[in-house]
């Protein structure tokens, strides 16, 4: 099992990125998939989910209406479009599967936002 996250950077405050994350080694349709973010001495926090078939989508109340998941089952990968972007967005953004019991995550990506 492998999730691969991708496209963080530095980026001015009301500036955008988009995170993605490929997987690889399980039936990912199946899997809700999951961003996370963990600031310097803060707790890993969820930011949004999607189900399996993409048909449901939750956000952290501090990201809603900036942020967008989405996945593209064919591709086996997931997205984060983040806009609006503030420097408490600032954080390692985490990938996560979420299959039967078994729940995996990448490496983590930087998104530093900052003036």
């Amino acid at each position: 099992v492998q999730l691969v996250e991708s496209g963080g950077g530095l980026v001015h405050p009301g500036g955008s990125l988009r995170l993605s994350c490929a997987a690889s080694g399980f039936s990912f349709s199946l899997a809700a998939m999951r961003w996370y973010r963990q600031a310097p001495g803060k707790e890993r926090e969820l930011v949004a989910s999607i189900v399996g078939t993409g048909g449901t989508t939750n956000y952290a109340d501090s990201v809603k209406g900036r942020f967008t998941i989405s996945r593209d089952n064919a591709k086996k990968s997931v997205y984060l479009q983040m806009n609006s972007l503030k420097p408490e967005d600032t954080a390692v953004y985490y990938c996560n599967a979420a299959y039967g019991l078994y729940s995996y995550w990448g490496q983590g990506t930087q998104v530093t936002v900052s003036s």
